[in-house]
C-alpha cells in the first residue's frame, strides 16, 4: 500500500507542476487504482506484485467504495446548495427598489447621465449576449453587475482548461462545464436580482429570429463570420440594435450597428468574409489575455449607453485598440446603399 500512496503522490506532484486541473489529477489517481485492482484481479494469490500492493483486493474495494460514497455525498450537497442559494434569492420588486439595490448601484445613481430613472431602465432591459467566451464573458459580468434586468447567454461550447486564461466568468471547477451554465452561475452569484436565460445551443436560422425578437439589444461576441452574418441579418430584420466586436492577438475593434436609426449594419462595413487564412482564429494566432476583457467591457459600456440614453454610442463609428502599441483609433463607417442587408430594407436612410 506504502508503493501505491508514494505512486499516486507522485502522479498528483506532477499534475501540479504541469498545472493540470483538479479534476483531471483525479482522473490519474483513479486510473492508477483501476490499474491496481485489475492487477489483484488477474495475477494469482501470493505473487510479488500484489503483496507490494497490499495482497487483497477487497481492501482497495472498499477503499474505492468509500472514496465513491464521498464523492456523491459531496455531489449532493453541491446540488442541495445550490437548489437553496436560488430559492433564497433577493427578488427585485415590479415597482421601486429595495434598500439592497439602492446601495448597490448608488454609484450609478449618483451619476447625473443615468439617475434613478437611468437605473430603472437598466432594471427592465433584455440584453441578449451572443457567446459565453472572451468578449460575452466580461460584457456578462458587468452587466450583471449594472443591474440588467434580464440577460441572455447563448453558446454551444463548455468550459476548457485553454479558456481560463482570458474568459474569466469561468473558473477551473467549471471545466467540463456547458460555458452558459457557468456564466449563468457565476451572474447570478455577482448579482441575485438579475434573471439569467441560459440556451446551450449553436444559434441557426431555426432560432435567430424567434431568440432576438425577445430582447431589446443584442451584443454579438462571436468568433465565426457564419453567425455573426446570421446575427446581423436578424437584427436587422427585427429592427434591433447590435453592438458587435472582434478581436485578435494584439487587437480589438468594437462598433453599435442600428440601420433603423441610421447607422450601417454590420454587413455595410464587412460585406465578405475574409479568407478564413487571413483570419486566424485564437487557437491558432494566441490572443493576449486582458484585450478580451477590456473590449468586452467596452460592449457593456456601450450597452448601458444605449439603454438609458447617456452619452453617444459608437453607432455610426469603429473604435479599433491596439493593445501593443497602446494606440486607439476611430474611425467613421457609413451605410452603404447597396447593402444587401439593410439597404433594401430602407432603413439605413432613416435617421
Amino acid at each position: 500500500m506504502i508503493m501505491v500512496g508514494a505512486m499516486a503522490a507522485v502522479l498528483w506532484g506532477i499534475g501540479i507542476a504541469m498545472g493540470a486541473p483538479a479534476r483531471a489529477r483525479w482522473t490519474m489517481v483513479a486510473v492508477l487504482l483501476a490499474g491496481v485492482m485489475l492487477v489483484h484481479l488477474v495475477l494469482p494469490d501470493g505473487h510479488s506484485l500484489r503483496r507490494a500492493m497490499g495482497g487483497d483486493a477487497r481492501l482497495w474495494g472498499l477503499l474505492i467504495a468509500f472514496g465513491l460514497i464521498v464523492w456523491g455525498y459531496r455531489m449532493i450537497l453541491r446540488r442541495l446548495r445550490a437548489r437553496v442559494v436560488e430559492k433564497e434569492a433577493p427578488k427585485a420588486s415590479s415597482g421601486t427598489f429595495s434598500d439592497t439595490e439602492l446601495n448597490r448601484y448608488a454609484r450609478h445613481i449618483m451619476l447625473r447621465e443615468l439617475g434613478g430613472p437611468g437605473q430603472k431602465a437598466l432594471r427592465d432591459a433584455k440584453v441578449l449576449v451572443i457567446g459565453a467566451g472572451g468578449l460575452g464573458a466580461p460584457a456578462l459580468q458587468y452587466l450583471a453587475a449594472a443591474g440588467v434586468g434580464t440577460i441572455g447567454v447563448i453558446d454551444d461550447d463548455v468550459v476548457e482548461n485553454a479558456n481560463l486564461q482570458r474568459q474569466v466568468i469561468h473558473t477551473d471547477r467549471m471545466i467540463g462545464m456547458p460555458k452558459v451554465q457557468s456564466a449563468a452561475e457565476a451572474m447570478k452569484a455577482q448579482n441575485p436580482f438579475v434573471t439569467v436565460h441560459p440556451y446551450q445551443r449553436r444559434l441557426d436560422d431555426d432560432i435567430a429570429a424567434d431568440l432576438l425578437a425577445d430582447y431589446d439589444l443584442i451584443l454579438d461576441g462571436t468568433d465565426n463570420f457564419d453567425t455573426r452574418y446570421l446575427v446581423n441579418r436578424t437584427a436587422v430584420a427585427l429592427k434591433k440594435p447590435l453592438i458587435a466586436a472582434a478581436l485578435t492577438q494584439w487587437e480589438g475593434q468594437i462598433s453599435h450597428y442600428d440601420p433603423a436609426r441610421g447607422t450601417p449594419c454590420y454587413a455595410c462595413v464587412f460585406p465578405n468574409a475574409p479568407d478564413p487564412s487571413l483570419v486566424p482564429s485564437c487557437a491558432e494566432a494566441g490572443v493576449i489575455g486582458p484585450l478580451p476583457g477590456v473590449i468586452g467591457a467596452m460592449m457593456a459600456v456601450e450597452a448601458l449607453k444605449q439603454i438609458t440614453g447617456a452619452g453617444d454610442t459608437l453607432a455610426g463609428r469603429m473604435l479599433i485598440y491596439d493593445a501593443l502599441y497602446a494606440q486607439t483609433r476611430i474611425i467613421a463607417v457609413k451605410p452603404r446603399v447597396d447593402c444587401p442587408v439593410c439597404a433594401g430594407r430602407g432603413l439605413s436612410a432613416q435617421g
